[in-house]
């Protein structure tokens, strides 16, 4: 008897955040990304269990590859900087400029999650334990902001991690939405989006500005730090 035919699950994934970032998840069928991948309706099933459960994992996938390559730039900023008295700061830029480095390397995810919100992605149809991974990004993301407003000021209260959520998540969601949400001419999986070097400067210089002022009133009471595992 012939063994089954194994697909990589990867290269469908791979298919599929190309077929969403041209066309939103709406646009992503089971037969249309079985064709585009060549393979069948059935192995797509087969290896998600659900176009909902392929979707959750498709933009966990990008999600996970973001947080990894902003807590990178965060790590070498810190090892580079000129002095602690500004390793701080300098975090705070790289993770502010985390999105355009992730697009120039990721084009097709960065557009998935510049337009994709998770919430999208969350319902009946999915699977409690993607449902459990989708929301755990959130703990991720705090423990970050955390980590950044104790580095700037000490603290981790609401006030200190609004402005370090400005300065990460706000301003360069609109300095570079733009950009990596822009038509493309060629394929949206490696067609870079046009992000250039002045919006990214100008960024640092707006981040940097924020961070200039402290945080609104006294410092609350310290919120417990988040376990990073």
């Amino acid at each position: 008897m012939a063994r089954p035919r194994t697909y990589d699950p990867e290269v469908i994934l791979d298919v599929a955040e190309r077929l969403v970032a041209a066309s939103g998840p709406q646009g992503v069928t089971i037969r249309r990304l079985a064709a585009a991948a060549g393979v069948s309706n059935g192995a797509i099933y087969h290896t998600f269990g659900s176009l909902p459960a392929l979707l959750g994992r498709l933009w966990l996938r990008a999600a996970d590859d973001f947080l990894k390559t902003q807590q990178t730039a965060i790590e070498q900023a810190l090892e580079a900087a000129e002095s602690p008295a500004t390793a701080a700061a300098d975090a705070v830029v790289a993770a502010a400029d985390a999105p355009a480095a992730f697009a120039l390397r990721r084009p097709a995810a960065a557009r998935m999650l510049m337009t994709v919100r998770r919430e999208q992605l969350l319902g009946p149809d999915l699977p409690d334990q993607l449902a459990d991974e989708l929301l755990g990004l959130d703990k991720r993301l705090l423990s970050v902001l955390l980590r950044l407003a104790d580095g700037m000021w000490g603290r981790t209260d609401a006030a200190a991690v609004g402005v370090i959520t400005l300065c990460v998540v706000d301003l360069p969601t609109a300095a570079f939405r733009r950009a990596i949400t822009a038509p493309v001419a060629g394929d949206p999986a490696t067609t870079a989006p046009p992000i250039d070097t002045d919006t990214r400067r100008r960024l640092e210089a707006a981040v940097r500005a924020v961070l200039s002022i402290p945080p609104p009133g006294r410092p609350g009471r310290r919120r417990p730090t988040v376990n990073k595992d």
